[in-house]
């Protein structure tokens, strides 16, 4: 009998299997072995890096630590600090608006350039471009280049006063009403063409017969989009608004850019707040509990995100 015809000797010569034989089962255990052993060093690299450092500043956050020698155990007065205080409250509130703010126009305006450049105009290649070309600039340099066009001399201004429109100048980044939506403005400027290329991606799943075979049954624009377009692209909607509300609840390049969290505090968010209480006034403690005040609100909204945008059977 030849190897090939004898099980016995099959599974000496390489553990190769015969069906339901005791090799293939060693074989597909060291296989599965394989794959952990050689995801172990990212899988430890994740845990000593962010779980590790995350679970020693969450440590920090119950303490009174400036950042040099001993420290008390404070329990939760850092976080009844929070609440309690005004400004600190205030920037929660500045938080919660730039995110839903951020969110919301950034996913509008991303899925109506999506739809406009989607297939027909000739030009969407070009359009697609000009539109993302934003997004790849650091931040600390679009709000530089706001910064100077919100001046009160600045472009913005000088177009207003051209157009003999004097009333509506303002001093845009020095009054209090203003300047969180200038901030706003920035933020969906620069990642409006990132939302745009995301729902592009999910347009492009939806196959062109089933609209036009919906347009033919006599169904008008509004009513494709909303029983085939947007069905069809949800985990486009899922990726974007994810990215989105993350992106705004840790708002920090533009707001230190643009303002410094002024005039006021009037345009100060949880993230500015988390720098200058750690690293202007070194109270490490008090900055630790408003970062884990601020990752655990992040986590609380991307869980309700993602249960509000999963896809139901």
């Amino acid at each position: 009998m030849t190897a090939i015809d004898s099980p016995t000797r099959a599974a000496h010569d390489g553990e190769v299997a015969t069906p339901g034989g005791r090799g293939q089962k060693q074989g597909n255990y060291r296989l599965r072995f394989g794959s952990w052993w050689w995801a172990a060093p990212a899988v430890v690299l994740m845990l000593a890096l962010i779980y590790a450092t995350t679970a020693s500043g969450a440590f920090y956050a119950f303490t009174n630590w400036t950042g040099i020698g001993d420290y008390d155990f404070v329990g939760l007065d850092n976080f009844r600090r929070i609440f309690q205080t005004e400004e600190l409250t205030g920037s929660l509130v500045n938080t919660l608006l730039l995110a839903f703010g951020f969110l919301i126009f950034t996913n509008i305006f991303g899925l109506l350039f999506a739809l406009a450049l989607n297939r027909t105009l000739k030009s969407r290649f070009v359009l697609r471009t000009l539109l993302f070309m934003p997004v790849v600039i650091a931040p600390i340099a679009v709000s530089y280049m706001w910064k100077f066009i919100f001046a009160f001399n600045g472009p913005l201004n000088q177009t207003f006063e051209a157009l003999g429109l004097d009333s509506w100048k303002h001093d845009w980044l020095a009054d209090p009403t203003l300047a969180l939506i200038a901030v706003l403005v920035v933020m969906v400027w620069q990642n409006t063409g990132f939302v745009m290329v995301i729902y592009l991606a999910g347009l492009a799943t939806v196959p062109i017969e089933l609209e036009e075979a919906a347009s033919l049954d006599g169904a008008g624009i509004g009513r494709r989009f909303r029983r085939i377009v947007l069905p069809m692209i949800q985990p486009s909607v899922a990726i974007a608004t994810t990215l989105m509300l993350i992106q705004g609840l840790r708002i920090f390049d533009q707001v230190l850019a643009l303002t410094g969290g002024g005039p006021s505090g009037a345009t100060q968010t949880l993230a500015t707040e988390i720098y200058q209480q750690t690293f202007t006034f070194s109270n490490f403690g008090f900055g630790a509990a408003l970062a884990l005040t601020l990752s655990l609100l992040i986590f609380v909204f991307t869980v309700i995100q993602q249960y509000a945008t999963r896809e139901r059977a």
